[in-house]
Formats: structure tokens, C-alpha cells, sequence
């Protein structure tokens, strides 16, 4: 298994100095960006594309197919993200079977636009957070769709580890019983945070890993070197980044001190 980190300025450095070991830095699909990480060390590109939005038919999966084959990135990914906007007739928090059913159909049809370009074992599709008041639709994020949409389309599952978390904190179901109902024989990339309790109780993620991070992190490399669940070619550690968003979340001393415990962690496997 590979290890990954996300691309900012501090990661770049510490790898210039050799404090830091790793395989590929992750990057959005933006083309600056990309020029400026490979020049450091090979990527993994993170594209931007959501199924069952309804835009599908607006990406230039040409141009996707380019920047994957040049950066060797082996998997085109898709979020099974659908927010209100997209059905504003579905309140955020449905579970009306009609709609569950709406949603799953919107899913697929896009995705299978994109399988007929490059099929399915080159699709993998990640699980994404669910919160009240957000933006996302409750649906997307229960564990039963997730696991429809990879076996109805044969594609891989990109596992996001802290998305899990949050998404079972507030469906409200054990957060192992959530995953272990999730595809995990179909892995093919896992993603790995920190995810934090806020004032007003609200938890977020691509943060610095605490021990409960850890601790359920390693309960998931145990089951993969045991070959209960599948194995991913990459872990992406999803902290550090560019711009203002990442200004307050990319400390050179929390990606060194983590990167190091993650890369001896994967390496193995």
C-alpha cells in the first residue's frame, strides 16, 4: 500500500529536507497545482466529480482521462454527494423509500456515463459525511445506498475513513456496525484524518489525528492485513492543503510528527 499526503507548501519542504517519507502527494485536479507537487514527488489526483448531481454530462472526462493517464493515477473518483439544491422537492433529512430510490437511479445513470469511458474497475465511488443542517442529502450517506451502488456497478469503493465517523455519529448508529456495513471488500483507496468535536457539538475532519483516530485506524489495517477486507493501493493522509481554508489546518510540525507514524503504519502492508 502506498502512502499519500496532501499537497501543501509545509509537506513539500519537509520532503525537500528529508523528514518526510512518502509515496505521491494528493492533489485536486488543478493544473498549477499538479505542476508544482510533481515537481517534488509523483501524484494522485482527487477529481472533482459528484454522481447523481446531474452534471456529469458538463466534465470534459477527456481531459480527466489526460491528467490521470500523465499523472499515472490509477482510479477516477466520484463523491456520492447529492445536496438539497440538486432535489429541493427531498428535505435534508428524508428517508422516504421514493426518494432513496429517486436518488440511487440519479446515482447510477451518471455513473454509468462515466463507466462507458473507462470502465468499471477504474471507478471508485467515496462515501461522504451526512450532518443536520448541512448540505449533503441524508441518503447519500447511509450505509445501504453506498453498498447498492458498487454492487449494482461492479466500480470500487473509496473508503473515507472520517467521513464514516461523522456520518454514523449523526445517523446515529455504532460507528463499526456503520462500516462493517459498508463495501469494504471492494477497497481500492482509503482516506484518513483526524475528525474533531467542536463548540455547539458540530464534528468536523481534515484535522490532526487524536487517539481515537488512531486507535479505529488500526482496527482497519488489521482487517485488511488480514485479508478480511480488500486491499487499497493508497492511504491518503487528508491534512495540509493550499489556500485560506488549509492556512489554519497545515502545521509543518503536525505533518511531520503525523506523517511519520501514518508512513510506518502503511509501509508494512
Amino acid at each position: 500500500m502506498k502512502f499519500a499526503i496532501n499537497y501543501s507548501t509545509q509537506a513539500a519542504v519537509l520532503f525537500k529536507q528529508g523528514r518526510l517519507q512518502l509515496d505521491r502527494f494528493k492533489c485536486p485536479e488543478w493544473l498549477d497545482l499538479i505542476d508544482e507537487a510533481r515537481r517534488v514527488r509523483p501524484v494522485a489526483v482527487h477529481f472533482n466529480l459528484h454522481a447523481g448531481r446531474g452534471k456529469i454530462k458538463k466534465k470534459d472526462l477527456e481531459w480527466i482521462e489526460r491528467i490521470a493517464d500523465q499523472t499515472q493515477t490509477p482510479f477516477i473518483n466520484l463523491h456520492l454527494e447529492v445536496k438539497q439544491g440538486d432535489y429541493p422537492q427531498i428535505s435534508l433529512d428524508s428517508t422516504l423509500a421514493k426518494h432513496r430510490k429517486l436518488i440511487l437511479d440519479g446515482m447510477l445513470f451518471e455513473i454509468d456515463l462515466v463507466q462507458k469511458r473507462f470502465g468499471a474497475e477504474r471507478l471508485i465511488v467515496e462515501n461522504v459525511p451526512y450532518r443536520p443542517g448541512g448540505n449533503a442529502l441524508r441518503v447519500c450517506a447511509e450505509p445501504e445506498l453506498i453498498d447498492a451502488v458498487v454492487r449494482k456497478t461492479g466500480c470500487g469503493f473509496l473508503f473515507d475513513i472520517p467521513h464514516a465517523r461523522i456520518a454514523a455519529h449523526y445517523l446515529g448508529i455504532d460507528e463499526i456496525d456503520y462500516i462493517q456495513s459498508l463495501p469494504v471488500d471492494r477497497i481500492r483507496e482509503l482516506h484518513f484524518t483526524g475528525v474533531h468535536r467542536f463548540d455547539g457539538g458540530l464534528w468536523d475532519h481534515h484535522l490532526q489525528a487524536q487517539e481515537s483516530d488512531w486507535k479505529l485506524l488500526d482496527w482497519v489495517l488489521e482487517r485488511i492485513r488480514v485479508g478480511d477486507w480488500s486491499k487499497p493501493w493508497l492511504l491518503a493522509f487528508e491534512y495540509g492543503g493550499v489556500g485560506e481554508k488549509f492556512n489554519w489546518r497545515s502545521d509543518a510540525v503536525e505533518i511531520e510528527r503525523q506523517s511519520r507514524r501514518l508512513y510506518a503504519k502503511v509501509n508494512p502492508l
